[in-house]
């Protein structure tokens, strides 16, 4: 994505907005509503994050950390529109595509400076430099001039691109087609600004905390990879006074039994996951939440030539394969039996709950059954030269431990072999060592999931376009790019929906992946943990939350 050929990015108005929100514990355990004990929360995210830069973050756990610390121009709002945040407020040209943004003065960084136009013009500039290699730099792209900065890195395209203080307080910032959502994607981590002096400073700024400098609602006063960190209230942001929390103890434990165990023994105030166990019973009990979430769980097969096995290439190079181990899944029998976590089994890639151009959900068909087709999967196999199985090539699935990707490997795995006859080894490795062998493309089948960065079907159909630096299983087809990038520049708005679907139908006819089931986010949440904001796009907001023991 971070290469993607963006001529215009956001050609229509539209009708939805950044994510959903749910209020967590909203209101009072007791009448007075009184907070009592220290305000110190202790959060088990799960395994170690991969980086708490903003511009080479890609991954939730890191995102949700740093919405806490950092603020761009705007932020969601409790009902996740956008309000001004560091921008307190902004002028748009007549023909909507040159933004004016007017910076508070009273914004300063967590070692004293204050926050200038020129931070931003700097940290904008620098996902898009190609020596940074953000993955996440394709959401700069609409910024004018981006892309050619993006592929060339040289100084005279840098002094192009469409962002420029004017100066400390005033960001003038020139799109390349008028972009209805963009106060929603300058919310977005990659659009944080970041503290010159301090990035250049270190080269390893943000892998300690002595050496750390934000702008949010909490500062990051500890730091140790595989344990854990601590973020403290930010005595310089601006807001100060509204946020009630001293400390927010963030915990990097894998393992999900281990952080159940001391979520229930009153150690952990909230965990990120919760066993599939104990989901049921923890629902009834109250001590489990479900959140809705626009995102989809799937398998990345991987069709590209860094397959090293080539018996596993030139069976993963065949789209009957593809589509025969797509159909050998009851996605039914995962969800109700493996996750149990209120997820719906997954028919498309694009999820339910973005609106299409008349409000409609842009979801209108299945492209496969939920059960799945055991005889068509065998008879496609067959076709594909494989038999019953014979002759297949022993395949790996590639996981990360966390959660209950290793439950949904193991579902897969035997209904494969059952099912097909075909045997396939689960390999797992941790966290930051599995996003960087996924991204590199070192294996043949790998879990993946994406959950949207706005509210529209492109956060999702861009995903796998062939020059996207998060298509991680490599897929390529010229007719699909065609159909994405005619859709980003389609003034339509019904046209454009249709473009996407026409792309989603192409998409799911290749069958690089197989989608699983669309996500829910099952975590626990202890009864006095309140105001705790929580958004269908994964980010958890802790700057409102109080403890009411």
């Amino acid at each position: 994505m971070k290469t993607s050929k963006i001529k215009k990015m956001c050609a229509v108005v539209l009708a939805a907005t950044l994510g959903i929100s749910v209020l967590a514990g909203c209101g009072s355990s007791s009448e007075s509503g009184a907070t009592a004990g220290a305000q110190e929360l202790t959060f088990n995210i799960g395994g170690d994050i991969k980086t708490l830069d903003p511009a080479l973050n890609q991954a939730v756990d890191g995102g949700i950390i740093l919405e806490n610390l950092f603020e761009g121009l705007y932020k969601p709002g409790d009902d996740f529109k956008p309000i001004p945040a560091i921008a307190e407020s902004y002028d748009l040209s007549e023909d909507q595509t040159v933004y004016t943004f007017h910076l508070r003065k009273d914004a300063k960084w967590t070692n004293g400076d204050p926050v200038t136009a020129g931070d931003f013009e700097y940290a904008w500039k620098r996902v898009l430099d190609p020596a940074t290699a953000a993955e996440y730099s394709y959401q700069m792209l609409y910024l004018k001039g981006a892309t050619k900065y993006n592929e060339s890195g040289t100084e005279e395209d840098r002094e192009n691109v469409g962002v420029k203080a004017i100066d400390d307080n005033t960001l003038e910032v020139t799109l390349e087609s008028p972009c209805a959502y963009f106060l929603d994607l300058v919310s977005f981590p990659c659009y944080f600004p970041v503290n010159k002096n301090a990035v250049e400073a270190n080269k390893d700024w943000s892998t300690k905390a002595e050496t750390y400098v934000s702008n949010g609602p909490f500062k990051l006063t500890d730091y140790k990879i595989k344990d854990g960190a601590v973020l403290e209230k930010n005595d310089t942001y601006y807001n100060k006074d509204q946020v009630t929390l001293d400390k927010l103890n963030i915990k990097f434990v894998a393992e999900p039994t281990s952080a159940w165990a001391n979520y229930k023994a009153g150690q952990f105030d909230m965990i990120y996951s919760v066993p599939a166990a104990e989901v049921p019973e923890g629902v009834k009990k109250g001590d489990v939440t479900t959140y809705p979430q626009l995102g989809t769980y799937y398998l990345s097969l991987n069709v590209t030539d860094k397959v090293t096995d080539p018996k596993a290439a030139e069976a993963l190079g065949n789209v009957d394969v593809r589509k025969a181990l797509n159909l050998a899944i009851d996605r039914e029998a995962i969800v109700n039996n493996v996750t149990k976590g209120g997820q719906i089994a997954a028919t498309s890639f694009v999820p339910v709950g973005i609106p299409d151009a008349e409000g409609k959900d842009f979801k209108n068909k299945e492209y496969f059954p939920a059960k799945g087709d055991v005889e068509q999967a065998k008879k496609l196999l067959a076709d594909a030269g494989y038999p019953n199985g014979e002759g297949f090539p022993t395949l790996t699935l590639l996981i990360n431990p966390e959660g209950d990707h290793s439950l949904i490997a193991q579902a897969i795995q035997d209904m494969w072999k059952n099912n097909l006859g075909i045997d396939v080894q689960i390999q797992s490795q941790e966290w930051k060592v599995f996003q960087d062998t996924r991204i590199s493309k070192n294996y043949e089948i790998a879990r993946d999931g994406w959950v949207g960065d706005y509210n529209d079907p492109m956060t999702f159909i861009d995903l796998l376009e062939s020059n996207s630096g998060l298509n991680n299983s490599g897929y390529n087809n010229p007719k699909y790019d065609e159909l994405v990038e005619a859709a980003k520049v389609e003034q339509d708005a019904a046209k454009r929906m249709d473009l996407m679907h026409q792309a989603e139908d192409v998409l799911m006819e290749d069958m690089p992946i197989a989608p699983i089931y669309y996500y829910t986010q099952t975590m626990g949440v202890q009864s006095y943990v309140k105001g705790l904001k929580v958004s269908n796009l994964g980010f958890i907001y802790f700057d409102k939350v109080t403890l009411e023991k």
